[in-house]
């Protein structure tokens, strides 16, 4: 029996080695051939076969009826063909971003206005910011909504909106006079470039110069070691942007300032009466937020603030 058992686990032991064997070697011929299908084919070059590299015209396989060839094409009249200004201005160079000057006087294709106004709205949040009287409003309009403790209303988007018309509204006199004085004159090809930004700058500088405290001009003059006279034209834009911005930022933290007295002596009588009272555990703003909001609401309050600011720009 022991025999018999022992030749019977042989026999397996010989069974499973010829079909591992077996595996392996179909494995290998498939890799084999695999291999010998992958190489690529590789051809001997022929000296008798001459091969012509000379750029042929794309347009003279081409239908006629379609755009690009030799008698129908998107340029309609040929670059430096133009005799006149006027001739310049028709002239159509495949669409193309175009600058061209004459003896220092340019002119720019549409395209390349579109690169520039892009550009612009790109800068303009900046801007807008910078030069405008957005900053004080958005400020005081945040100390607002600090002082009477009601985290997230009005919300952002809200706040955001308000200063914005409030701004459009503010800045219509000086956006009126700088399009009139600038941008017509600029778009009739009465000015260069170099002109247009002095004139359009104009309105700016002259809002700007009556929001700014002379002491912060003097600050930013002497950093930048200029002497000034005291007159608006000696200023340059490096200067008076800057310091536009100091003063703005001054005004507003005074006006919140203003905003937040009234508020805190409701949240210091609140808070004495829950002290009296032995309510230490409770927090005063709980309290005192709902009072403070009557009094925003009985006072009027955004016409008032609103009012107000809007007052400060005049």
């Amino acid at each position: 029996m022991i025999r018999k058992w022992g030749e019977k686990k042989k026999d397996h032991n010989i069974k499973v080695f010829f079909r591992r064997g077996s595996l392996a070697l179909f494995a290998c011929l498939f890799m084999i051939s695999f291999l010998i299908f992958s190489i690529p084919v590789v051809s001997n070059a022929r000296e008798d076969i001459k091969v012509d590299l000379t750029p042929e015209d794309p347009t003279t396989y081409r239908d006629p009826s379609l755009t690009g060839t030799s008698d129908e094409r998107t340029v309609i009249n040929d670059p430096g063909t133009a005799e006149s200004p006027d001739d310049l201005k028709e002239l159509n160079i495949a669409n193309t971003v175009t600058v061209t000057y004459d003896n220092g006087n340019g002119s720019l294709n549409g395209a390349l206005r579109i690169l520039i106004t892009l550009t612009l709205i790109s800068l303009a949040p900046t801007l807008l910011v910078m030069m405008t009287s957005f900053t004080r409003i958005i400020v005081a309009l945040h100390f607002t909504r600090t002082a009477i403790g009601t985290q997230t209303s009005p919300p952002n988007l809200v706040m955001i909106g308000i200063a914005l018309f409030m701004t459009l509204f503010i800045m219509q006199p000086t956006l009126t006079e700088a399009y009139n004085t600038a941008v017509i004159p600029f778009e009739n090809g009465d000015m260069d470039q170099q002109e247009f930004f002095t004139e359009v700058m104009k309105p700016f500088r002259q809002f700007m110069y009556g929001q700014t405290q002379m002491k912060d001009v003097r600050l930013f003059m002497e950093i930048d070691g200029i002497e000034w006279d005291g007159e608006l034209e000696s200023i340059p834009n490096v200067v008076l942007v800057p310091s536009f911005i100091v003063s703005e930022l001054r005004t507003a933290f005074i006006i919140g300032f203003l905003i937040y007295v009234p508020f805190i002596v409701i949240d210091m009588v609140v808070a004495s009466v829950l002290m009296s009272m032995g309510m230490m555990m409770l927090p005063p703003t709980t309290i005192s937020l709902p009072f403070k909001i009557l009094l925003f609401v009985l006072a009027d309050g955004w016409s008032l603030i609103i009012g107000n600011l809007v007052k400060s720009f005049y």
